[in-house]
């Protein structure tokens, strides 16, 4: 990306500038990525057998899922809008002390002498702020990794990644301005591509929503073992997302991996429907993987494309809503489809939903935009 790299009169300190190049702040994005997604999938294995050590039905557990997804779809534009004012190493250095806020909540809520439940609940409000083995133990290894994360956030990322010259006079756009930021959606081409991203995410984000009550329910899994099988998916989207579609992107067109990755999840899709052991949800699961990352990789390539680069923040705040408005609705609809139906039908949705949205592919394709210099 041309320009990407903020030139050192925008606040920056020229020791830091010459302490860490490009390639390295791009190495420890990497790794606090990293750190992040670890945790995140931590996080994830454990709540649910928290919440039932706690004494939570499936009910409770559902609010308490919606109340995390609420609490992102709100916090994901409005954060984008922060980080797009205030620079990377303020959005970064937030969103980890978000991060270790929660996972000090969800410590303390596995203590007896503790209201669990109540520090249960309090533990998603700092979700709103994150856009990056006894139960205890997980919680509290993710807020000593988070507290580095901060740490190296606040120490060595630049204050602003971007090229972009503003004008310290001008007008400049609250923080909270939902007008500002639900504008960037009506921009040509962005509703079609927003609308296949949300789409295509659904019937996965519907199974992974329910993936902790499968995992107990369905596959019989102790709290370690859906530990290991979260840290398998975490591994395998890092590399996934890191390496493999780096090098497909250098290949192929942007319209052609949108196209793979809706394909991809037909064919997993139908692999679902017949599953019926975690074994075969091992099989599945690098499939699900790359359509995932491609998927989201690319849609957000072509909404950012699609924006100036002051609002790059904005438009990445409201792709990372995505994942939250699909937990905030999957507790519901998921949890009726699985008692319904039971899991094939996770399988069947998603070969519905994908076969329409590579039918209006091929009808209509994406439009092709370079990068904006940023």
């Amino acid at each position: 990306m041309q320009g990407a790299w903020a030139p050192r009169d925008q606040g920056q300190s020229p020791g830091r500038m010459s302490a860490l190049g490009r390639s390295s702040v791009i190495l420890l994005t990497y790794v606090l990525a990293a750190i992040e997604l670890t945790c995140l999938f931590m996080q994830f294995s454990v709540v649910p057998y928290l919440s039932r050590k706690l004494g939570l039905d499936s009910i409770a557990f559902g609010y308490l899922q919606t109340t995390f997804g609420v609490l992102q779809l709100l916090g994901g534009p409005v954060f984008g809008r922060f980080a797009d004012q205030r620079g990377a190493r303020a959005a970064l250095t937030l969103s980890f002390l978000a991060a270790l806020a929660l996972y000090l909540l969800l410590a303390a809520a596995s203590s007896p002498a503790l209201p669990g439940v109540y520090l249960l609940f309090a533990s998603r409000l700092p979700g709103a702020l994150m856009h990056t083995l006894p139960i205890q133990c997980p919680a509290i290894l993710a807020a000593l990794a988070t507290l580095l994360g901060a740490i190296l956030s606040f120490t060595c990322i630049p204050a602003s990644t971007k090229g972009t010259k503003t004008d310290p006079g001008g007008p400049r756009a609250s923080v909270f301005d939902l007008k500002a930021i639900a504008s960037l959606l009506r921009l040509p081409d962005v509703p079609r591509i927003f609308l296949v991203k949300v789409a295509s995410n659904f019937p996965t984000g519907l199974f992974m929503v329910m993936f902790s009550i499968i995992s107990m329910d369905f596959f019989q899994l102790e709290a370690a073992q859906a530990g290991y099988l979260m840290s398998f998916f975490g591994l395998l989207q890092m590399v996934t997302q890191g390496l493999v579609i780096g090098q497909l992107s250098s290949h192929f067109s942007e319209e052609a991996l949108l196209r793979a990755s809706v394909l991809a999840f037909i064919a997993v899709g139908l692999a679902m429907a017949w599953m019926s052991s975690v074994f075969h949800f091992c099989l599945l699961v690098p499939g699900l993987v790359f359509s995932l990352c491609t998927l989201n990789v690319v849609t957000d390539s072509m909404l950012t494309k699609a924006v100036s680069a002051s609002d790059t923040g904005a438009m990445l705040g409201l792709c990372a809503s995505v994942q939250p408005l699909l937990r905030t609705l999957g507790p519901t609809v998921g949890g009726f489809l699985y008692r319904s139906f039971g899991v094939p039908i996770f399988g069947h949705v998603q070969v519905a939903i994908n076969v329409l949205v590579l039918l209006v592919l091929w009808r209509k394709p994406m439009p092709q935009r370079k990068d904006k210099v940023r």
